[in-house]
């Protein structure tokens, strides 16, 4: 990729313990964290905030977090899509939200190596990555929901199948640590992997307007070497914002701290830091006076959009950090050289 004119500009340290103690400050006694005071939770930015606590070293509380999973799981392996004060709000079941526990698990214990806490979450992801796949079609995609009437919504949606690729190879990984086969999950994971590869226009189109459309399938290794930077490179100029960040949605004028954040994960992942720094630098003073970062801004008249402060948000910001600079153990999570199919090499 041809990107030797772009600058990093000045990138002071990420003020680690202000961001972490934001999310701990939206945390429920329950363990839940939803996305702003007074805000909605939803199960798959629940675990992506405990996964940025445990990059912070905020041990007690990520583990409240997942206890939270655990106690609101559904007796199918789902969640619902959200919950108020503990309450769902909306009861569609989301199959990337019943999946991504897997990988907030495996997270953890690449930080931390503690095999009771995997012992103790292993019913938790392997019900909710089982409830996933049962919504896969034999083609290999799958599809994205169930209704609160429990009808199966025949849509499949790029971004979130690519999060459950990622999900499965963590909960592969961690099938392997506790001795376990799950020959099921090995085959919807070759399926889904190549129904993304080989199919991807079976997937929905119309949501190709969200960035995450764009690099999720890069995000989490679905697509590798010179098949990742020919669609990185592809349609750089259709979202990304040079010297600002990654617009949400490629038709307007909003950059968003998380989708930059993911965008650096993404890019380190690939094997190329000194990019994926570059973009990383861009945001740095998009933050409030507490060094938090914004949700997101308007471009180029800089307003900020919306004012609340956004848990998950901050959570990716600490997780991109991770994977630049090697916090903790956990850096490599989607780095693509430390996979081998669904085996993590470390």
């Amino acid at each position: 990729m041809e990107f030797e004119n772009f600058q990093a500009r000045s990138c002071p340290t990420l003020n680690i313990d202000s961001v972490a103690r934001f999310i701990v400050s939206l945390q429920r006694e329950s363990g839940e964290i939803p996305w702003h005071e007074g805000g909605k939770t939803d199960p798959w930015d629940l675990v992506e905030s405990a996964m940025g606590l445990n990059v912070a070293g905020f041990y007690r509380e990520a583990d409240r977090a997942f206890e939270w999973m655990l106690s609101n799981q559904n007796a199918d392996g789902s969640w619902y899509s959200s919950y108020v004060e503990g309450r769902p709000k909306d009861r569609t079941c989301e199959t990337n939200m019943s999946s991504y526990i897997a990988t907030g698990v495996f997270h953890h214990w690449l930080i931390r190596r503690e095999m009771d806490f995997i012992e103790a979450l292993w019913p938790g992801v392997e019900k909710g990555l089982d409830f996933a796949i049962s919504l896969q079609t034999e083609r290999g995609e799958i599809y994205w929901a169930k209704s609160p009437e429990g009808d199966v919504d025949p849509m499949a949606l790029l971004t979130g199948s690519s999060s459950i690729y990622m999900s499965l190879k963590c909960g592969l990984s961690l099938a392997r640590l506790l001795g376990k086969e799950m020959p099921h999950w090995e085959r919807a994971f070759e399926k889904l992997g190549s129904s993304i590869r080989d199919n991807i226009h079976i997937y929905n189109i119309s949501k190709s307007r969200f960035s995450m459309y764009w690099f999720y399938p890069v995000l989490s290794g679905v697509l590798t070497g010179d098949a990742a930077a020919k669609r990185i490179e592809r349609y750089w100029k259709k979202y990304v914002i040079e010297d600002q960040g990654v617009r949400c949605v490629s038709d307007r004028p909003w950059v968003t701290m998380a989708e930059t954040s993911e965008l650096v994960l993404a890019i380190a992942g690939m094997g190329k830091p000194g990019l994926a720094k570059i973009v990383f630098s861009w945001i740095q003073d998009r933050v409030y006076e507490d060094d938090t970062f914004w949700c997101g801004y308007t471009f180029p008249d800089m307003t900020v959009w919306p004012e609340e402060k956004i848990s998950w948000t901050n959570a990716v910001a600490l997780m991109a950090a991770d994977a630049l600079y090697s916090i903790t153990p956990g850096s490599r999570l989607f780095s693509h050289d430390a996979w081998d199919g669904f085996r993590f090499k470390g």
